[in-house]
């Protein structure tokens, strides 16, 4: 770990995920981002320069608000980040430190000309690393994404809390290749020069052709262990929960609801088909996804394999067996279960090759969350409608 006094005096670089320690008197003096980077020492959203022409964007999050879900994956390089309009009363780009506001803009430039992205300013990512104030830091990052469309990338989500609807802004960043980040540049940024000897490459090369080169970390390990499968919060403990009890004297039922999971979690889904129980083959559904738009798209068949399990009971090599022997040429699988699948089972799966998507109950809370059924009220108005 990295202590951020430690780093102005010998290395003055912000490392990836390198934590930088901040005081210990228990309250807002001991941020470290102020003597670290010169931003204000409250919020999730703090900038240097004004909203109209800001020059340097800081994000902090916790990962870890149920209703909000900022979340970073890293294989990929991209970042997730939820606005500052979290509750009803206010219009969209209302928030009182306007973070909304410079979303929308930093946006609407980053898809302009090269001039445009110029006034982009540069976003440095932290997520708080547990203890105290301390923070880590995720990257330099820029708006939008090599593979997301324009109108994608930054899109305003209606939600509801009680009883009343307000919008907030989903941004889609990318986390740009970039090991460490100069210091010096900083300084250059907050003086208005962004692009001066300091500047990243990656970052110089983003703004003068808008070519993204996003920090992509491949899986080391092929397959998820029991603890990686399972949701860990009380509150994501609470939405599979809602689940399990509603299904489990009727585990067929429960097939209707994995469809629907699969389709929050693949958009391109375009029809699922429910077997019958009794004739199923050891498929609970089967379905088309949709690969490319128009009149050029190609339809891939799947096969849906749908478990509702307790946490204490796990899929193993023989559920999986059966679903692996029912896949014909060129289809896919699909998993769905709301515990998760044992170790064997996992290896067989990867060290195979067969082309199954595995939705364990860890991966059902993040489709939850990303969709906006965190509350349970709303978990519980979507299970009631997929019963109509």
């Amino acid at each position: 770990m990295t202590d951020f006094r430690k780093t102005l005096i010998e290395t003055p670089y912000l490392h990836i995920d390198a934590i930088y320690y901040g005081g210990r008197k228990g309250n807002s003096s001991d941020d470290p981002l102020h003597p670290l980077i010169g931003v204000s020492i409250q919020g999730g959203f703090r900038i240097i320069g004004t909203k109209e022409e800001p020059r340097l964007i800081v994000l902090t999050s916790s990962l870890r608000d149920p209703d909000w879900p900022d979340n970073i994956d890293k294989e990929n390089g991209i970042y997730t980040y939820f606005g500052d309009n979290k509750k009803p009363g206010l219009e969209l780009h209302g928030t009182p430190r306007y973070g909304n506001i410079l979303l929308r803009d930093i946006f609407a430039n980053a898809h302009g000309t090269k001039k445009d992205r110029q006034k982009v300013p540069p976003v440095l990512i932290f997520t708080r690393a547990g203890d105290y104030r301390d923070v880590k830091f995720l990257g330099l990052a820029v708006p939008g994404a090599e593979n997301i469309e324009p109108d994608d990338d930054l899109v305003a989500l209606w939600r509801l809390s009680n009883g009343n609807r307000f919008q907030n802004y989903r941004a889609k960043f990318t986390v740009l290749d970039v090991a460490q980040v100069s210091l010096q540049w900083l300084e250059d940024v907050k003086s208005g020069n962004p692009l001066s000897e300091h500047c990243p490459p990656v970052w110089r090369n983003w703004v003068e052709t808008k070519v993204y080169k996003p920090l992509k970390a491949p899986r080391t390990i092929t397959y998820r262990k029991k603890d990686e499968q399972l949701p860990s919060a009380w509150h994501d403990i609470r939405l599979i929960k809602v689940i399990q009890e509603r299904f489990k004297d009727e585990p067929v039922r429960f097939e209707q609801c994995a469809g629907g999971i699969a389709e929050l979690m693949l958009k391109n889904i375009v029809s699922i088909d429910l077997t019958r129980p009794t004739k199923d083959g050891g498929r609970d559904a089967i379905g088309k996804f949709r690969i490319g738009e128009g009149e050029s798209a190609v339809l891939v068949d799947f096969a849906l394999e749908a478990k509702c399990y307790d946490f204490s009971n796990s899929v193993g090599i023989k559920e999986l067996s059966r679903l692996i022997s029912r896949l014909r040429h060129r289809q896919f699988g699909i998993l769905v279960t709301t515990s998760y699948v044992g170790l064997q089972a996992y290896q067989e799966i990867k060290e195979d090759e067969h082309p199954i998507v595995i939705i364990a109950a860890a991966d059902i809370v993040k489709i939850l969350k990303s969709s906006g059924l965190s509350h349970l009220d709303a978990l519980e108005s979507w299970l009631e409608r997929l019963d109509e």
